[in-house]
């Protein structure tokens, strides 16, 4: 059921469906309403990349050793699966919401997104609408730019990071 709805909804554009609903509610977003809109979209890929992790793990040998054995299935869901399943899990998290801080900030810079709330997609949209670039004033849109930088770089850290401790492979014999 959630891989049927999951692959319906592939196959409409995100972007597009944000930029429709962001524009038939122009007036009433805030900053939950667009993270709540932006969530909705945001778990189809994770979910179906996890799906055909899950599917290929099940068919291995220690899991069909385990169920074998006895073990029950949940066991081998906490046991057997999920270890190797928590690195791919973070990855996904991490890369989910750095899509959703690009959508949410993307949004905000075709000014779709909330016109009252100071965020770091309006202050772009702000410069570009008073022709910042234009005139030299670096200091409206060079700060936010800097921070989603920042921002990115510090998730791409964090994932490369968790990936260095749970990937057997990647880990140094000290």
């Amino acid at each position: 059921m959630l891989h049927g709805a999951a692959d319906v909804f592939l196959t409409v554009p995100g972007l597009l469906i944000l930029v429709v609903i962001a524009s038939a509610t122009k007036g009433a977003v805030n900053v939950q309403t667009e993270a709540l809109v932006v969530s909705a979209l945001a778990w189809m890929w994770p979910t179906r990349t996890i799906r055909s992790q899950v599917l290929t793990m099940r068919e291995r040998g220690y899991i069909q050793v385990a169920r074998f054995s006895g073990t029950s299935g949940a066991r081998i869901i906490v046991e057997e699966m999920m270890p190797n399943l928590l690195p791919y899990l973070a990855a996904s998290f991490v890369g989910a919401v750095a899509t959703a801080i690009l959508a949410s900030i993307g949004l905000e810079a075709l000014g779709l997104g909330p016109q009252n709330q100071p965020t770091l997609g309006m202050t772009i949209y702000w410069g570009l609408y008073y022709t910042t670039v234009m005139r030299g004033l670096v200091w409206w849109w060079l700060p936010p730019i800097l921070i989603i930088v920042l921002i990115f770089v510090g998730l791409f850290s964090i994932s490369a990071g968790l990936d260095r401790i749970m990937n057997p492979r990647l880990r140094s014999t000290a």
